[in-house]
């Protein structure tokens, strides 16, 4: 085998890795809150050894952080190319149908409003994001974003 084919199967293999890990994270937060969810129990819902994450990330903040960005990525794929009003619906879905950020409403509604409190590059970026998914302007990105930030507070139907 090559070496650069073995490089990119282990990147996969990381990849993979990563995003089971990710995913049990998910599920810990979405159980227990990020407050009461550890090392151990994000952990145990990925079905590894706590080692196997600490290989990964060190600090359950760190965790958090990485699977914000994972989703952040996914949103901007899953909208991008679709005609706006579509891109809205399904944004507006999968942010009010996310069960990590209803347990956040629910249990932990100061922990939600911290991670929503962006610094004002963060939200630049953030809505240059959805400015280029979404096929807007960055006036209509900004508005859009506002728009998700209450949904992301008090979901409704789309």
């Amino acid at each position: 085998m090559l070496p650069s084919a073995l490089h990119t199967r282990a990147g996969n293999a990381m990849g993979r890795t990563r995003l089971g890990l990710l995913t049990g994270a998910a599920r810990a937060f979405a159980e227990q809150g990020l407050r009461r969810s550890t090392m151990q129990s994000i952990a145990a819902a990925a079905g590894v050894a706590k080692a196997t994450l600490y290989n990964h990330f060190r600090t359950k903040d760190d965790v958090a952080r990485a699977l914000l960005a994972a989703e952040l990525d996914r949103l901007t794929v899953l909208v991008t190319g679709r005609p706006l009003e579509e891109g809205l619906v399904a944004l507006s879905d999968e942010l009010g149908g996310s069960p990590v950020l209803r347990r956040l409403v629910e249990a932990e509604p100061d922990v939600l409003t911290s991670l929503l409190a962006v610094r004002t590059e963060g939200w630049a970026d953030l809505v240059a994001r959805l400015a280029a998914a979404l096929g807007v302007d960055e006036q209509e990105a900004e508005l859009v974003g506002r728009w998700l930030l209450g949904v992301v507070l008090q979901p409704g139907r789309s």
